[in-house]
C-alpha cells in the first residue's frame, strides 16, 4: 500500500473476479470468494495498511461456484471492512462469459448497501448499454472489460455519449499505437518483441471482432441480448481488401499483422504494408487453409478450478490434439532441432535455450 501510495496511484482495486487459473490454483483471484470471512480480513488489513492514504477497492463476481452465489454476504462485509466501493460482475466464476451477465443481483446489492458505491460490470460493449444498466440499477458507474478489448476508443463513447465508427486507417492508427507503447515499455530488441508477443498477436483475436453497433440499429436489439454475447455475421461484401484482413479471425494472420505493425516507422507505413498483404497470396493461402483461434471466450479467459474437480489449463496449456505427423515430418523436425541444437553450441551457447 505504501508503494501504491508513494508512486501516485488514485486507488487500489483487489481483483477478486478473476477466473484464471493460474490465479485460483494459489487461493487468488475468485477462489477468494468462497471465504467471505477471509476476504474481510484480508481487505480490513489492506484499509489499514493505507493509513487512509490511499481508498482501497474491491471487484468481485456473483460467487465461485454457481450453486454458492454470495455476492451479497460480501458486499455487506466489504463494507464493513472499510472498502471505498465493490465492483460486481454479474457472473459466477464458474459459469465464465458461458451466459449473459445477471445484474438482478447488482440491482439488489445497490438497494441494499447505499452507502457504499457499486460498480456494475459484464456485457457492457456501446455507450447506450452502460447508460441503460445505470439508470435501471442505480450503480454509480460500470467497469468495461472485453469491451475495451475490442474496440479500445470505447471510453470515448462513454465521454461523448454517442458511436464513433472510425475508418479501417484510422482503425490501424490506433492499433499501431498499442505496438509502439509494447515496444517503448518493453524494448525495441528482440526481447522487448519476444515479451510483447505474449500479448499483442492475442489481441487482434478481439480487435478482429469490432463491428460498429449505432443505437438507432442496435439500441433494441441490445435490451433482447447483450451485443458482447451476440455475434451479428457480417458480410464482406464491399470491404476492401485491408477491411476483410483486419475483420479475419485466423491466428496465422493476427501474428504477421502484428508483425507488421511492430516494424513499420509510421501510421502510413503500416497502411501500407498490411494493404499489400491484405492483397497477398500468402493471406489468401492463409483464408483458405484456416487456422481460426478459438473464438470461445469461456475456454480463452477463464480456466475456474472447482472444488473437487481438476483444474482446466485452458486452450494454451491444454489444446486439442494437431493430425498426426508423416514419418516424414516427424524426421524433418527432428533434424531441424538438431541444427538448431548444433548451431547453439557452435556459439558458445546452452541447449536448452
Amino acid at each position: 500500500m505504501k508503494m501504491a501510495h508513494q508512486n501516485g496511484a488514485d486507488f487500489v482495486d483487489l481483483n477478486c473476479g478473476c477466473p484464471i487459473y493460474e490465479a485460483t490454483r494459489r487461493g487468488l483471484g475468485s477462489s477468494l470468494l468462497r471465504s467471505p470471512d477471509k476476504l474481510q480480513k484480508l481487505v480490513a488489513g489492506l484499509v489499514k495498511g493505507s493509513e487512509g492514504n490511499i481508498p482501497v477497492t474491491v471487484k468481485i463476481r456473483l460467487g465461485c461456484e454457481s450453486d454458492t452465489v454470495n455476492c451479497l454476504e460480501h458486499v455487506t462485509k466489504l463494507r464493513e471492512a472499510g472498502a471505498a466501493a465493490v465492483t460486481i460482475h454479474g457472473r459466477t466464476a464458474q459459469q465464465g462469459y458461458s451466459r449473459n451477465a445477471d445484474w438482478t443481483l447488482i440491482d439488489k446489492a445497490v438497494q441494499e448497501n447505499n452507502s457504499m458505491p457499486i460498480i456494475g460490470n459484464g456485457d457492457i460493449l456501446t455507450h447506450y448499454e452502460a447508460r441503460r444498466r445505470m439508470m435501471e440499477t442505480g450503480v454509480d458507474s460500470v467497469m468495461v472489460g472485453r469491451g475495451a478489448l475490442e474496440k479500445p476508443w470505447i471510453f470515448q463513447e462513454f465521454n461523448d455519449g454517442a458511436t464513433w465508427t472510425p475508418d479501417i486507417q484510422t482503425r490501424v492508427e490506433v492499433y499501431r499505437t498499442l505496438a509502439v507503447y509494447m515496444k517503448e515499455h518493453f524494448g525495441d530488441d528482440d526481447m522487448g518483441r519476444k515479451k510483447s508477443w505474449t500479448f499483442l498477436p492475442w489481441h487482434f483475436d478481439f480487435l478482429s471482432r469490432y463491428v460498429p453497433y449505432p443505437e438507432s440499429e442496435y439500441g433494441a436489439r441490445s435490451i433482447e441480448r447483450p451485443l458482447l454475447q451476440s455475434r451479428f455475421g457480417e458480410s464482406t461484401d464491399g470491404m476492401t481488401p485491408l477491411e476483410i484482413l483486419m475483420a479475419n479471425r485466423c491466428s496465422d494472420a493476427h501474428d504477421i499483422v502484428a508483425s507488421i505493425l511492430w516494424e513499420s516507422d509510421s501510421n502510413m507505413d503500416a497502411v501500407h504494408k498490411l494493404t499489400a498483404f491484405a492483397e497477398s497470396h500468402d493471406f489468401n493461402e492463409i483464408v483458405m487453409n484456416g487456422s481460426a483461434v478459438n473464438s470461445d471466450e469461456d475456454e480463452e479467459l477463464t480456466n475456474l478450478k472447482a472444488k473437487g474437480v481438476p483444474g482446466i489449463r485452458g486452450k494454451r496449456q491444454g489444446r486439442k490434439p494437431g493430425p498426426k505427423r508423416s514419418d516424414e515430418e516427424i524426421a524433418q523436425i527432428r533434424a531441424q532441432r538438431a541444427a538448431k541444437k548444433a548451431g547453439i553450441l557452435a556459439d558458445g551457447g546452452i541447449w536448452p535455450p
